[in-house]
């Protein structure tokens, strides 16, 4: 009896480790996609620069987030956001336990890059452009690159076609950097800090309008891929789900949606000549403003500041509309309507409300040590760019030795944001401060005209007999001493 119980105690227990072993053997490690699923996170890493992910006054935005965002989408997971300050870190960082899983930063998929990581199916197709300074020799092939001052980002695909160019042309140098974005090139090139760079057509497109001494000089080889990237390993099933994603975001129209929005044009209204203001002031100012009156009473700002607001932002053109997503007379978004009550955009009269309901709450909020007339100012470049970025340009008036208080001051900072030994110091990246330095000054030069031909004197039918006389309505730019003064 002992022994039959002491065998069949050993065949339990020989049976329960069978067991046990077999149902090891059974489980399989979850996927990289059952993992993020699991975890209801996709990890992205992308670089902090216009044509891949950036924030501005309306939240985050870049070509390469508005992508990553449909994708966590189609997943039904949220999207978090890592940036890597340099090009070799987007790879290094790869695959990294809690990283980020996928590369999504504009990168070319060159054939040494695929040895080091796995790409998706393409998604834009590029052209590398060499780059010059209108006025300079035009080169007009590689030779001409000899003897030359160039400079390209480091690690980027455009350092790789100089290294192949100098193996058959030893006379060719050129300096890669590691502190600079493709703003910076195409500054630098602007300003004659250096003679050429490289860029990629898609990145020129969008920033071409900020550098009007930027030329195209020729295409540096064939259009290339850019495609996003993954670690290495056996394991598909993310890869495969990025490029079903970019397949049917190609045969749905996504992506060239996102083309038009981004590289198709550049929405930014420049300084428009002072006779066609004078024209405009005869033809489309009668109609809003009483609603710019109304507005003023409510909003306890300037009638006229409003209209220079909504001059700028649309030529006073109710149904104007942005591939950008802002709509009316004063360009609201669809959040800040909804936010200001504004149920149609189209309609002129709530355009203006809401935008001066929305010009009064931003003031409003600046901090108290911001006093009148530049607590105006500030409140005109943060309804541009955001109070967020408007912050980080006085932080680095402050460091700067200056009063970040004085928006003589601060406009100095503000086209830093878009420099990347700047930006990356702030709290919230890069922005387009240049562009919000513009928008103030265009403002106050509307304003200055609108102040001056509504004076008492010049109310009524006068207004329109005297719109096209104003003084210097021939100049397109402030004096010097009026420069000073804005």
């Amino acid at each position: 009896m002992l022994i039959q119980h002491t065998f069949r105690k050993h065949r339990t227990f020989w049976l329960l480790a069978t067991g046990f072993l077999l149902m090891l053997g059974g489980c399989k490690q979850p996927s990289m996609l059952e993992r993020i699923q699991e975890e209801g996170v996709l990890r992205v890493i992308t670089r902090n620069s216009p044509a891949t992910y950036f924030q501005d006054r309306n939240g985050e935005t870049g070509f390469e987030y508005e992508l990553a965002k449909r994708f966590a989408k189609d997943l039904g997971v949220d999207l978090e956001i890592e940036t890597a300050d340099k090009v070799d870190d987007l790879f290094s960082r790869l695959g990294q336990a809690e990283g980020p899983v996928i590369a999504m930063a504009g990168l070319v998929a060159s054939e040494s890059r695929k040895s080091e990581v796995r790409f998706s199916h393409p998604y834009l197709d590029v052209t590398p452009q060499v780059i010059y300074r209108n006025g300079d020799r035009r080169p007009t092939r590689p030779n001409d690159l000899v003897g030359r001052r160039i400079l390209v980002l480091k690690g980027s695909s455009h350092a790789e076609q100089l290294a192949a160019l100098k193996a058959s042309m030893p006379g060719l140098k050129y300096e890669e950097s590691d502190e600079v974005e493709v703003v910076d090139l195409l500054r630098m090139v602007d300003e004659g800090e250096i003679d050429l760079t490289l860029v990629d057509s898609n990145e020129l497109a969008m920033n071409q309008v900020y550098f009007p001494n930027v030329r195209v000089a020729f295409d540096l080889g064939d259009a290339t891929s850019l495609a996003w990237a993954m670690a290495p390993g056996e394991d598909n099933s993310l890869l495969d789900e990025v490029n079903a994603f970019l397949d049917k975001s190609r045969k749905d129209g996504t992506l060239q949606r996102l083309k038009d929005r981004y590289y198709g044009h550049v929405d930014v209204l420049g300084y428009v000549g002072a006779y066609t203001f004078a024209k405009h002031l005869q033809q489309r100012l009668p109609r809003y403003e009483p609603h710019f009156r109304k507005a003023s009473q409510k909003s306890e700002v300037d009638w006229r500041l409003l209209a220079a607001i909504g001059y700028q932002e649309s030529l006073w053109q109710p149904t104007a509309t942005s591939k950008t997503g802002v709509r009316g007379l004063m360009m609201l978004t669809e959040g800040t309507a909804q936010a200001m009550g504004v149920s149609n955009r189209l309609d002129p009269k709530q355009s203006i409300h809401g935008g001066g309901k929305y010009f009064a709450m931003i003031k409003d909020g600046l901090s108290d040590d911001l006093k009148d007339p530049d607590r105006t100012w500030f409140a005109l470049a943060a309804y541009n760019i955001g109070i967020a970025h408007l912050g980080d340009a006085r932080k680095l008036a402050k460091a700067e030795g200056l009063d970040p208080n004085k928006w003589l001051d601060v406009k100095k900072m503000l086209p830093r944001l878009s420099q990347k030994q700047w930006y990356r110091k702030t709290r919230y990246g890069y922005a387009r401060g240049g562009e919000a330095v513009h928008f103030v000054q265009n403002i106050r030069r509307y304003y200055d005209i609108l102040t001056w031909v509504t004076q008492p004197q010049m109310e009524g039918s006068q207004l329109a007999e005297n719109t096209t006389h104003l003084p210097g309505v021939n100049k397109t730019r402030p004096t010097k001493e009026q420069d000073e003064r804005l």
